[in-house]
């Protein structure tokens, strides 16, 4: 008869350590504070380096809208396309006033609270920076004027020399309008080339002020002058930029390298607690044998006991 072998007893849950228990020590509320702090300090100077990148980029736009007048031709030629660092340049430009029936209005153009036109007229220029010598012209905003009607549009004639700064054209596209007339929707040097028949700068000259207008022009009614368009933003300091992120970057491994001990650490703590106290359980081999040896004995006490005598 063959004893059935008596079950093995449950495992108890393991009983690891919680590892808000590791973190709230004092040792670790100590080291959290110091990584707090020094992240906090590279925080803060990656904030700083970033207001210095700013400092550098206002100081370089301010720069290049407020120095001296150059010569339009200087910067570029008639040949060449208009570059970042030209716009918003304060330029002179000399020449005579170009043909009345090539004056152009740009609409929808506004000054203070009221709604207008820009009056656009070419000059023709004395110079215009090309290898080969050839002519050519430059759009000059000359200012606003609430209607097309004003007195003040009337084209101006003779030799002038003024003072402006360099735009550049819009993105919306006008060449629906150069079909219905001298009045666009935007301010697009690619439009205008279809309407004249001389060469033109790629940009406009925003004017500021007129330096010798012509005899016959010096007493006639002028629209109003618009401000120069803010020259685009000036990316000097870049590196400061890096820097930045730099501090940043190591603000965030500060902490991650805090979090990562505190784990280490609670791991070796777990691996570190002593055993369960729950019972040695015997080898199964032993235990096997044990139930063998037990089983044959009992298998003799039944053969001796079963045998009668005559």
């Amino acid at each position: 008869m063959s004893v059935a072998p008596p079950p093995s007893p449950v495992a108890s849950p393991s009983s690891a350590r919680p590892l808000w228990r590791t973190v709230f020590t004092p040792r670790w509320i100590a080291l959290l504070l110091l990584a707090l702090a020094i992240a906090a300090t590279m925080s803060v100077l990656g904030v700083w380096q970033l207001d210095v990148y700013h400092s550098k980029t206002a100081a370089a736009t301010a720069k290049r809208a407020e120095g001296a007048p150059v010569p339009l031709q200087t910067l570029f030629s008639i040949d060449e396309g208009l570059t970042s660092k030209a716009v918003g340049r304060k330029v002179t430009v000399a020449g005579t006033w170009g043909p009345a029936a090539d004056q152009l209005y740009i609409s929808d153009r506004r000054l203070g609270d009221k709604n207008g036109f820009w009056v656009v007229s070419p000059v023709m220029l004395d110079s215009t920076g090309s290898a080969d010598g050839s002519t050519g012209a430059v759009m000059v905003i000359r200012g606003w004027v609430p209607t097309v009607t004003d007195p003040a549009v009337k084209p101006l004639t003779g030799r002038v020399e003024l003072t402006g700064a360099v735009a550049q054209s819009e993105a919306q596209d006008a060449s629906g309008d150069a079909a219905k007339g001298r009045t666009l929707q935007s301010l697009r040097i690619p439009t205008i080339v279809d309407l004249v028949d001389y060469r033109i700068y790629d940009a406009f000259v925003v004017l500021s002020s007129i330096d010798k207008p012509a005899a016959s022009s010096a007493a006639a009614l002028a629209p109003a002058i618009v401000p120069a368009p803010s020259p685009p933003t000036d990316h000097a300091g870049l590196r400061n930029v890096a820097y930045a992120f730099q501090w940043w970057i190591f603000a965030a491994f500060t902490l991650w390298m805090w979090g990562r001990m505190v784990l280490d650490a609670h791991r070796s703590d777990d691996s570190d607690e002593p055993a369960s106290n729950e019972p040695d359980q015997p080898d199964s081999d032993d235990a096997g044998q044990r139930r063998t040896g037990e089983a044959d004995q009992a298998s003799g006490e039944l053969e001796s006991s079963g045998t009668v005598s005559a």
